[in-house]
Parts: C-alpha cells; structure tokens; sequence
C-alpha cells in the first residue's frame, strides 16, 4: 500500500500548485473511489470529517500554514501501481478541474462527512473518523455515470 504522501506527490504532479483544502478534498476523493473501484484503501492514513470537509490530519501537519502547495518532497509518485495510477487519473479527470469551494461543498452533501458530523455544529471543531465503510457504501451506491 502507497502512502498518503505518494498521492499528494501524484496529485500535484498532475495538475501543479493548489490550495490545501483542494489537495485535501482530491485525497479523499481518491481513497473513496479506490475503496469503490479497486475495493481496497489506497493509502491507511486515517481521515477526519473537520468543519471544513474530509481531512486527512498526516497530510495537514505538513502543509499547515500554507494556502498553496506546490509540491510534496516527501511522496513518491513512482510508488503507485499503474491500476493506482489510473484510479487517480479518473478522481482526478472528474473532480481536477473543480475549485476548492465547489469541492468542500461537495462533499458536506455527502452522507459520510455528513454522518461523521453528526451532532456537531457547523463551525464546530471536530475529530471523527470517516471510515471506509461509510465511504465504499455511500460511493458504491451512486449511479456509475456520478
């Protein structure tokens, strides 16, 4: 199994300098379609539902402080598997293009951040775990064209 870094390296290889929240947001997406596609995690790091969208805290320790990141040194993007690879590159023909915003409130429509969250408040701080059951069953379930 790859890192969360080697994504993040992948990631930002392929499409260049972004926000932190949207390299977040593509990580996720990633995860939760490899949890769908490849039926296996793509990476272990653990994943949060925070007040501002699914949040991987390993990778947030590394960029915190910076609004743009435009390269991951401690990833290897050659560590991935082609079929890694490809499940990436179709994350990211998909939802590449889209801003940050767009992004976040994607995924605060989603049942799995959504659930993660319940009780909580929407500026509330918050720690809970999106577990991959909760993304393989949601995602598993949207139409094939989604």
């Amino acid at each position: 199994m790859v890192s969360v870094y080697d994504v993040a390296a992948y990631i930002l290889r392929k499409k260049g300098p972004m926000t932190a929240m949207k390299l977040q947001k593509l990580v996720y997406y990633c995860q939760a379609w490899s949890l769908v596609w490849d039926e296996k995690p793509l990476f272990r790091a653990r994943i949060e539902a925070w007040a501002s969208g699914p949040v991987v805290p390993e990778l947030y320790r590394q960029h915190r402080g910076q609004y743009t990141v435009r390269r991951w040194p401690s990833g290897h993007p050659e560590n991935l598997a082609a079929n890694e690879r490809d499940t990436i590159d179709a994350v990211l023909k998909f939802y590449g293009d889209q801003s940050s915003q767009w992004l976040s409130d994607l995924t605060h429509s989603e049942e799995p951040w959504r659930e993660a969250r319940r009780g909580l408040g929407p500026t509330d701080r918050g720690s809970r775990q999106i577990t991959h059951a909760a993304m393989a069953e949601y995602y598993g379930s949207l139409p094939r064209d989604s």
